[in-house]
């Protein structure tokens, strides 16, 4: 890959980052959460399925549970995956978050085609915005892209550790 594009046309196509990522369509149940509720109307409402999410996994467990800023780069990632499924994907067509035993694995889908590009440049001379994707690969464990009649989705990983 260039750095130009992160995945190719026609199929699965791993974005860069540490590993290959392995996704298949979103599921309307998870194993970690139950039947997830329809498609949120916004990133505000996607983090707070997330949230509630973490909750429901780690309040009152006793055990382990996943630092402040682990949560905080979980809910970053969830809002700019559906911020940009919205601003640049032609509208979010599909979401779910599980807890699996790596982590936090989103799904979400949009109705674009096009493939998320990373632009490096300079940041103190580059207009406000367009650091989304560059923040996902960074955030996750794995990220994929995979194409799909009518648009794509995106699965990310997100380790809360």
């Amino acid at each position: 890959m260039n750095g130009d594009r992160e995945v190719s046309r026609g199929g699965r196509t791993t974005a860069e980052g540490p590993e290959d990522a392995a996704g298949q369509p979103a599921p309307e149940e998870s194993a970690g959460g139950g039947r997830m509720p329809s498609v949120p109307p916004n990133a505000a409402a996607a983090r707070d399925v997330v949230t509630r999410l973490l909750e429901s996994r780690f309040c009152g467990l006793g055990g382990e549970v996943p630092a402040d800023v682990v949560v905080a780069d979980a809910l970053l990632v969830t809002s700019e995956l559906v911020t940009n499924a919205f601003r640049h994907g032609g509208g979010l067509t599909g979401f779910s978050a599980e807890i699996t035993d790596e982590g936090l694995l989103l799904t979400v889908a949009d109705a674009s085609t096009r493939a998320p590009v990373t632009a490096e440049r300079d940041p103190a001379s580059a207009p406000v915005g367009g650091y989304g994707w560059l923040l996902v690969r960074r955030l996750t464990k794995r990220v994929s892209v995979t194409d799909l009649p009518g648009g794509k989705h995106i699965v990310a990983l997100v380790a809360l550790v």
